[in-house]
């Protein structure tokens, strides 16, 4: 496992808290500067998606927004070398800005074992093969 570290990382911000937080160009921009450090290094560079929560204490519109715009970046951007969209895996279909209701244990943030099972579930495990 240790080559496998030293060789590949996969970055990914769990929880946007957007009270007075960043915008999406500041995660972004964060965002470039850890893929670039990374791939100076030829370390291979995996993005997640940021899964919704709506409806948690501690979300925001504003935070909706960002975290929108920045898996938009993700997903289209060609900054990293894969994509595992998170998101797609644990967003209700009805309401894609909530967790699906049966990956939720009430505090619309945090996942329960199926939620995270669903996430394991979208990673590509080829993703990680080769080098950058």
């Amino acid at each position: 496992m240790g080559d496998c570290a030293r060789r590949h990382q996969r970055y990914r911000e769990r929880e946007l808290k957007c009270r007075r937080g960043p915008t999406a160009e500041d995660l972004i921009g964060g965002y470039k500067q850890i893929i670039e450090w990374a791939h100076t290094f030829g370390i291979k560079v995996i993005g997640g998606t940021l899964p919704p929560n709506e409806g948690a204490s501690s979300a925001r519109e504003s935070g909706e927004a960002v975290r929108e715009a920045v898996n938009n970046w993700i997903r289209t951007s060609g900054a990293y070398d894969g994509v595992i969209d998170f998101e797609a895996a644990t967003r209700d279909r009805n309401n894609p800005k909530r967790l699906r209701p049966e990956f939720d244990p009430g505090d619309h943030l945090h996942l329960n074992d199926a939620g995270y099972q669903a996430m394991a579930d979208a990673v590509d495990l080829s993703l990680f093969s080769g080098k950058r």
